[in-house]
């Protein structure tokens, strides 16, 4: 992975993306993960990085976890959930990574939109994108 004592845990679930999905979610997920390694294990030598790719059923004002920035898209219904998460040291509160001057997370907030997709941010144990859309 390029640093040390970084693990890399894949569960992805034989899926079937039309590039129209494969591109952007591949851009996200090398996003991700470069932001976790640049940011999330500063000063440790140990960590892991998360991806996974799933197929459930889940409607959008279903999943109204109290550590996500926002519920997901109220009425829509989505077929599939990329994860990606790490167990370093987290983004800050007071970081909204819909509106940072980042240019990797504006990246991925417009590339989710492209794809209809749904995203959250949950802050505990680390950071964990979640990425919900259909195929």
């Amino acid at each position: 992975m390029g640093k040390d004592g970084i693990r890399l845990k894949l569960e992805l679930e034989k899926v079937f993306l039309g590039m129209d999905t494969a591109i952007p979610l591949g851009i996200i997920v090398n996003e991700l993960v470069s932001n976790s390694l640049k940011h999330a294990f500063s000063g440790k030598n140990e960590g892991e990085i998360h991806i996974s790719l799933r197929s459930g059923r889940m409607h959008g004002s279903e999943d109204k976890d109290s550590n996500s920035d926002r519920d997901c898209l109220e009425g829509s219904d989505f077929n599939y959930i990329l994860t990606v998460s790490d167990n370093g040291k987290g983004i800050p509160e007071e970081i909204d990574f819909r509106t940072t001057d980042s240019l990797g997370l504006q990246l991925i907030t417009v590339l989710v939109e492209q794809i209809d997709g749904c995203i959250k941010l949950k802050r505990d144990q680390g950071t964990e994108f979640a990425i919900w859309f259909n195929i």
